[in-house]
């Protein structure tokens, strides 16, 4: 066996093509209620010296790797020695290395100092995928998320000023009917702070198995393409990438901002009022009522 994994594994799909070293099994926080991901794993490091034996016999197999990703969950909440070795061990390893991208929540990246950060980023750490899920505090803690909003754009910020690649995502839904006001303003609000390189948006879909907070209502699908509408008609970016062509979203979106904002706010309108649409919903609300 080249490379040991350990179901389930989980990568972006940006990462479809890279060589994947999963150097923990399981997420470090795993308490979110709208992700089942990790929910059967038990958390834990795997041996330093079976992933550095991994790394180097992944090179005599693969030696033309260009693209890395580290699993499993917040591969930055790993101590930043190990991290640092990891990643001195891959660029020794594979002389055609491009990049190596993990996910990581904000308090990770804000627990590294920047001077860490800076090294890391020096040794081809390059994409940080991250969960803003929503700008709302209210909306993540009802869905038990250890994050605060402010530490998450703080991080993104950070990050993005010392030159890593932020892809940040965010949830459609997850407010609910009665939150989805304070979900889409506060979520506009964050991403215009943090203006992140890449931004997802899904829609939040329930997770077998996992319980719902109290008194949750979901939003219906021609509410998530209005909520995804208006999220985009706030957002003030300056150079985004931009997708929403997860399997979960009613509505398969891509494009740059702010330079195809208007493309993507018409698509939306158009399917908002196509003949799919029942006759008590044909009027676009562009207020928000």
């Amino acid at each position: 066996m080249i490379i040991k994994y350990n179901e389930p594994l989980f990568r972006p799909p940006a990462e479809a093509e890279s060589l994947i070293f999963q150097v923990a099994y399981g997420c470090p926080h795993n308490t979110c209620r709208f992700c089942g991901m990790y929910k059967t794993v038990r958390y834990h490091l795997r041996s330093k010296e079976e992933i550095v034996a991994e790394i180097r016999r992944a090179a005599e197999y693969y030696p033309d790797t260009t693209r890395i990703f580290l699993a499993d969950g917040d591969v930055m909440a790993l101590p930043f020695d190990l991290l640092d070795e990891y990643l001195t061990v891959i660029n020794e390893s594979f002389p055609r290395l491009s990049r190596v991208n993990i996910y990581a929540n904000g308090s990770s990246i804000l627990n590294k100092t920047k001077s860490q950060l800076e090294i890391l980023r020096h040794k081809k750490l390059n994409t940080l995928y991250t969960g803003l899920e929503s700008g709302s505090q209210n909306v993540l803690d009802r869905f038990s998320k250890t994050e605060s909003v402010e530490d998450m754009i703080s991080a993104i910020q950070l990050a993005q000023m010392i030159g890593f690649r932020c892809s940040v995502m965010i949830l459609l839904g997850l407010g609910g009917t009665d939150m989805q006001k304070e979900h889409i303003e506060q979520t506009v609000s964050a991403l215009n702070r943090m203006k992140p390189a890449l931004l997802s948006a899904l829609r939040y879909i329930l997770i077998p198995g996992l319980p719902l907070p109290h008194g949750f209502q979901p939003v219906s699908e021609r509410q998530a393409i209005q909520e995804l509408y208006h999220i985009i008609a706030g957002l003030q970016l300056d150079r985004t990438v931009f997708r929403a062509n997860h399997t979960s979203n009613p509505l398969p979106l891509a494009g740059r901002l702010p330079a195809d904002k208007e493309k993507l706010l018409l698509q939306l309108e158009e399917e908002f009022h196509s003949n799919q649409v029942p006759d008590q919903y044909r009027d676009f609300p562009i207020e928000f009522l």
